[in-house]
């Protein structure tokens, strides 16, 4: 993927537990597991650091398409700590990749075998008409319209029903799929709201729309114009980037990207570059299944905590107060593997849960990033 996404803040939940489905992009609220959450590995739900149950901070539904691999059903999960020794702890940070494995998403080999199958037969029966009247030199044309009406009408019937049997299997598949239907009541909760996506304009049109900021603000259904004049809104700084000789360029960069578009929650790019809060390099280690490399995907920025902590009332407040971060960044196995952790199955489909890397990184807090492998 070469260009770069933002998440963009769309309205709030009705209710911060309400269930969706896992096509489903949002921050906050309840994951919604695309198999059932008996089927996941507790302890890829706890924190590291505490044991305490993990929430979900933003749920991504991410396929990825190339020349070399297809995936349709595959999400990215972050989820984090509420406690309060745990805000700026590495351990207390997590992302899990959910996608069926691969020999699900190939398309079936047998519809193609049949399809040559057939192919065959018409030829050979073809072939062998012209070779009954190769020593005819009187060919009946009649007989030649014949034939090839007839193999016309066998490739038109095959596919036919061909087409009706994966209508058929598509109709099945679709009715294997519901949806949740228990509230997950023990998992910690944080408010609820949806995202949409707008890809990030080129470095070079950054510095004009600077000029420009947009106020920060949540969508809200039903809303008028009265109460959007309302919402509150951060307050604007202007830098000269250029003459800000003795700051650090890193962070710099990291802020006119964020100033150019101020509510943006998280950035995607699949195999692109992160923006980086800090000048440390940083290492995301290997995948834990194939030892392959990692890769960036997607991160998180703070706009989404001013949303969160503008949410929550005055206790659960408290609870976000620790999380102080400029950027969650994650980072997946580059071939995005599907190594089978367990055979079970959900609805005849092998889905596979795979734990992957967050990196956080903190304002001026350099050299002392925070890491989780």
């Amino acid at each position: 993927m070469g260009g770069v996404f933002l998440g963009m803040p769309g309205p709030w939940a009705d209710d911060h537990r309400e269930l969706s489905d896992h096509y489903t992009t949002k921050i906050g609220g309840l994951p919604d597991w695309p198999l059932p959450k008996e089927a996941i590995k507790p302890d890829l739900l706890e924190c590291d650091a505490c044991g305490s149950k993990l929430c979900l901070v933003a749920q991504v539904f991410a396929p990825i398409s190339s020349k070399d691999i297809k995936i349709e059903e595959r999400l990215v999960l972050v989820l984090g700590c509420v406690m309060p020794n745990c805000g700026n702890t590495p351990q207390s940070w997590q992302a899990l990749r959910f996608q069926k494995s691969h020999d699900v998403e190939k398309p079936c080999s047998s519809t193609q075998d049949a399809t040559s199958s057939t192919t065959s037969s018409v030829t050979v029966s073809n072939t062998s008409w012209w070779e009954d009247d190769d020593d005819d030199d009187d060919m009946d044309l009649e007989e030649l319209g014949r034939a090839l009406s007839n193999a016309a009408s066998l490739a038109s019937n095959f596919k036919k029903s061909q087409h009706n049997k994966q209508s058929e299997t598509n109709l099945t598949t679709t009715s294997l799929n519901p949806r949740p239907t228990l509230v997950d009541i023990d998992m910690p909760v944080l408010p609820c709201f949806y995202t949409y996506t707008r890809e990030e304009p080129s470095s070079k049109d950054i510095t004009s729309i600077c000029s420009n900021y947009s106020s920060v603000s949540i969508k809200e259904n039903g809303n008028d114009v009265e109460d959007c004049a309302e919402e509150e809104t951060w307050e604007q700084e202007h830098y000269e980037y250029d003459k800000a000789l003795t700051a650090d360029r890193t962070y710099l960069k990291f802020k006119k990207r964020l100033d150019a578009y101020p509510d943006q929650c998280f950035r995607y790019s699949y195999g692109g570059k992160p923006l980086l809060a800090g000048a440390d390099e940083v290492d995301p280690g290997k995948c834990r299944l194939c030892s392959g490399p990692r890769q960036f995907e997607m991160q998180l920025m703070p706009p989404l905590l001013y949303f969160l902590q503008e949410a929550v009332d005055a206790g659960q407040r408290q609870m976000l107060e620790n999380w102080d971060w400029m950027t969650l960044i994650v980072y997946t196995c580059s071939k995005s593997c599907s190594q089978k952790i367990s055979q079970e199955k959900f609805n005849g489909e092998s889905w596979l849960v795979v734990e992957e890397a967050v990196i956080a990184q903190y304002e001026n807090s350099s050299p002392g990033l925070g890491y989780f492998l």
